[in-house]
């Protein structure tokens, strides 16, 4: 399925490529630019995010983090490590107060996607 460029599926912008500097995926082509002034999403299915929920946690929280206010990030989260109410919730409510969290969808390879509204 194509996309058209600037809005995926989930109504944030389109993933085109890995950040270098956090792994976390974005739809930036400037890659000094540090925050997303639109929605965007997240892709936290990696390898590296398959082996480490730690890892998942992080750069989850680095995503949020960018994520300016009154805009979203999708955090597409892999399946190995189960529905991300059970360890990714309980950190985020932890570390930010004024964002909101909703379960979107299972996606057909078995990861998740959450909606944070920042």
């Amino acid at each position: 399925m194509s996309m058209p460029r600037g809005e995926n599926m989930f109504g944030g912008a389109h993933i085109t490529r890995p950040d270098k500097s956090t792994g976390v995926m974005s739809d930036t082509a400037d890659k000094t630019k540090s925050t997303h002034d639109t929605s965007w999403s997240a892709n936290l299915e990696a390898p590296e995010h398959a082996e480490s929920e730690r890892r998942v946690v992080s750069d989850a929280l680095d995503a949020i983090e960018r994520t300016e206010s009154g805009c979203h990030v999708n955090l597409v989260t892999h399946a190995n490590h189960g529905h991300p109410e059970a360890y990714l919730y309980p950190v985020i409510e932890r570390e930010f107060d004024d964002v909101d969290v909703a379960f979107v969808d299972q996606c057909g390879c078995g990861g998740f996607v959450t909606r944070v509204n920042v």
